[in-house]
């Protein structure tokens, strides 16, 4: 439980900031009337989906340096419309969506994550309200692989070409990962279609070949075996007739 220790560290009422504390999940029983909440440089692992619900009035959360790795799918989505500040930089982030964040306008760090570049990173900045003056500490610490860039299964631990770089700086360059994640998919069906296609005319020939050689071998029985002869009888009564 979060006790009146946990007010005076966390809440913007006692002015204090929060400290590392050996945290490994979001406490309970948080007041619902606070309005700056401070978790960060603690263990904290992943946001449950109801962890804020009640916190109707808060404006700065804080939840930077922890170990942050995923984020339920609607963690942040019931925070109100009040919140100003949403800091989660330097974290475990691979990953996240539009869902994830709902409608929020607050301010947001991201900045320190192991993200992967992808189309739903990139749908993702585009709606954030990011800070400008940390939005080029988003890197890329892998990205989706482009057409041309040769097969995943091949090269398991390659980082796509755009790894280390700045994702703001890759979009406004022109980059499009949701192009290149169409295109991909894209030529991954034609690559599995054809696979398929291969797959059945060797099928067809096999049949064929199969065939034919059935029907060679069943004809030679054929001629192997002997010619039927005439009886006796036969013989007398083309005799006698002739």
């Amino acid at each position: 439980m979060c006790t009146g220790l946990c007010e005076k560290r966390w809440t913007a009422v006692s002015g204090g900031r929060g400290k590392e504390t050996g945290l490994r999940e979001i406490p309970e029983g948080i007041p619902p009337e606070t309005v700056s909440l401070h978790l960060e440089r603690n263990y904290i692992r992943n946001i449950p989906e109801s962890a804020f619900n009640h916190l109707v009035h808060l404006r700065d959360l804080y939840l930077s340096h922890n170990r942050i790795d995923s984020l339920s799918s609607g963690a942040l989505r019931h925070l109100g419309p009040d919140l100003r500040l949403l800091d989660l930089s330097h974290n475990q982030l691979r990953q996240a969506s539009r869902e994830d964040f709902g409608s929020t306008r607050a301010k947001t760090r991201l900045y320190h994550n192991p993200w992967h570049c992808d189309c739903t990173l990139q749908e993702l900045m585009e709606t954030l309200n990011l800070e400008p003056e940390t939005v080029n500490g988003i890197i890329c610490e892998s990205s989706v692989r482009g057409v041309g860039e040769g097969s995943r299964w091949e090269d398991p631990g390659s980082l796509g070409e755009h790894a280390g770089q700045p994702l703001v700086k890759l979009l406004d360059s022109g980059v499009n990962f949701c192009s290149l994640q169409r295109k991909t998919t894209d030529v991954a069906m034609l690559v599995t279609m054809f696979v398929w296609f291969f797959m059945v005319i060797v099928y067809v020939v096999y049949y064929v070949r199969q065939n034919q050689a059935e029907a060679r071998r069943h004809l030679e029985y054929l001629k192997s075996l002997p010619s039927p002869r005439k009886t006796p009888t036969e013989a007398d009564t083309l005799s006698t007739g002739f």
